[in-house]
């Protein structure tokens, strides 16, 4: 019975994350190649418990989110306000006709389906349900000095999601008169409602400083294995055409003819990225038999390339294009074509280089007849 209600996922992510010390809220650093909000997202849409998801973002944030969701799971956007109290309030308005309300911090990525199970069965009981980790460390009181320890035996941590049915959360908010609390669970206590605790889990420990994003990608990505795949294409040049290399339009006398935009750059970056991948090649994904992909901008076809292997555990580490041709000349245009594919790719300019070479006025490109590209992609991988 449990299974048919309707329980909505609540990840709050407004914050600014200015203690991470990475030069933008952490709910949008990359971990393992995704957003911590992202890997938020993905843990819960993959229950099947979980029947819709919120995520609460800061003023402006909206690019960013769509970025990091991009491909993910259909969420609801909500604009938050300057206290978490007020960004989880906005949350649940939106909540609707939920039954039950999962409230989680983006900063908290790495959710165990487990504990999902044990706060869903903790609510068959109790108004709210919260996950906890005993505390091992000794705790003593700090006056300046070392002061008296504190019975850790009677402590624990608390950890988010933290669930709760519809009712009792909105009751806590619309009645809570203090400060602005940072705990829902306490707020649903201050009303005389049940709040149970169950088993929490290691993995959900809390991202907040630039040392936890290192321990958190290391762990993650240890398992992995490198992997590297190459591409090459090559295209006709003819008069009347457009000239797109690396998803910029160059003005030239030919363009490249093909049945897409014939961005022979990005298809042979295309072919290394699935190569790496094993999954295939730019052909059986974009067959040039459908008159869909008429005209089509190349660039779709590398984020399909970049999404594919997202959704596969794969990590793009590096690209590497190398564009074959006597003219135009690439140099004047390489560091806008550089931040094109890095945006194309969501990767940092610096792991992804483009390079051009002649064939000394050999071959099919020596002679101005077309132009190729090669390419190389490395990625890491699980599998």
């Amino acid at each position: 019975m449990r299974w048919r209600m309707k329980r909505i996922a609540l990840i709050v992510a407004a914050g600014r994350g200015e203690r991470a010390g990475i030069g933008l809220p952490k709910q949008f650093a990359r971990i393992g190649g995704k957003a911590l909000v992202r890997h938020a997202v993905d843990r819960f849409a993959a229950h099947p418990g979980i029947t819709g998801i919120i995520v609460v973002i800061g003023e402006g944030q909206d690019p960013m989110l769509a970025e990091a969701l991009a491909g993910a799971a259909p969420v609801t956007i909500v604009t938050g306000g300057a206290e978490r109290q007020d960004s989880v309030r906005g949350g649940l308005a939106a909540a609707t006709d939920a039954d039950q309300i999962f409230i989680h911090d983006a900063a908290r990525p790495f959710l165990p389906a487990s504990v999902i199970d044990r706060l869903i069965a903790a609510l068959d009981s109790a108004d709210g349900a919260v996950p906890t980790l005993p505390v091992v460390d000794t705790l003593a009181r700090h006056e300046g000095t070392l002061g008296d320890v504190v019975n850790r035996a009677e402590l624990v941590r608390i950890q988010t999601p933290q669930a709760f049915r519809a009712e009792a959360i909105r009751a806590a908010h619309e009645n809570w008169q203090g400060a602005p609390a940072t705990d829902d669970a306490q707020m649903v206590r201050a009303l005389g409602r049940s709040v149970a605790v169950v088993e929490g889990d290691s993995a959900l420990d809390k991202l907040t400083f630039a040392e936890d994003f290192a321990r958190a990608e290391a762990a993650l990505t240890r398992p992995m294995i490198s992997r590297t795949g190459m591409g090459f294409d090559v295209h006709r040049l003819e008069a009347g055409e457009d000239l797109w290399l690396c998803g910029i339009k160059l003005d030239h006398s030919h363009g490249l003819s093909g049945h897409s935009d014939a961005d022979v750059a990005l298809h042979a970056l295309v072919d290394a990225l699935l190569g790496a991948a094993a999954l295939g090649d730019i052909g059986q994904h974009f067959p040039p038999s459908e008159a869909r992909w008429k005209g089509a901008a190349s660039s779709l076809f590398v984020e399909h390339a970049r999404d594919l292997l997202e959704q596969h555990g794969a990590i793009i580490d590096h690209v590497d294009v190398t564009i074959i041709c006597e003219a135009p000349k690439i140099g004047p245009h390489r560091d806008v074509m550089r931040t094109r594919v890095a945006a194309l790719l969501r990767l940092d300019i610096n792991r992804v280089s483009i390079k051009a070479t002649t064939t000394e006025r050999l071959g099919l490109t020596g002679r101005g007849e077309g132009i190729a590209a090669q390419a190389l992609a490395s990625i890491r991988t699980k599998e």
